[in-house]
């Protein structure tokens, strides 16, 4: 599986996606926050619902650390709400239908499974700071963990 091309240093391509009720979000709305900018695959599916759960559970603690989390699927904005419904989560969910987002940060790849080749989103977590710029890239991300550990990676770059 492909890595994406984005490293920290970089700025953070800019986006403009809806979330489940319709408002769009930019990362220009979020200026002087971190954000926390994850992408996942499919909503309702086991690793994609442990990775959602956790970064609720410690939104309080991220919100402390001036840090906004969103999450982008492919899903529809229809889709997202239902999962936030079903898993009680706290998070914003933002709608990449077309994959164009997930093209600019380059995490839409040739995947495999059972023998199949596809187009998907490979896991990846992007940490940006209040600039706009990256400042930390987690490739080929396993959910379990994954939002404990760009807490603890945030507290770090901050210095506390």
């Amino acid at each position: 599986m492909a890595k994406t091309s984005l490293s920290a240093g970089q700025k953070a391509p800019d986006l403009c996606l809806p979330d489940p009720e319709g408002n769009d979000v930019t990362l220009g709305d979020l200026k002087g926050k971190w954000v926390v900018l994850y992408f996942y695959p499919r909503d309702n599916t086991s690793g994609c619902s442990i990775e959602a759960m956790e970064f609720t559970k410690l939104k309080p603690d991220f919100e402390k650390e001036g840090a906004f989390i969103l999450g982008v699927s492919k899903d529809s904005q229809k889709s997202h709400q239902r999962f936030i419904e079903k898993k009680e989560l706290g998070i914003t969910l933002l709608s990449d239908e077309d994959t164009e987002l997930q093209q600019s940060y380059d995490v839409w790849h040739l995947k495999k499974m059972a023998g199949k080749e596809y187009m998907g989103t490979v896991r990846t977590t992007f940490l940006i700071d209040p600039e706009g710029n990256i400042v930390k890239v987690w490739d080929k991300v396993k959910a379990k963990g994954h939002a404990m550990e760009v807490l603890e990676e945030l507290r770090v770059i901050k210095g506390e």
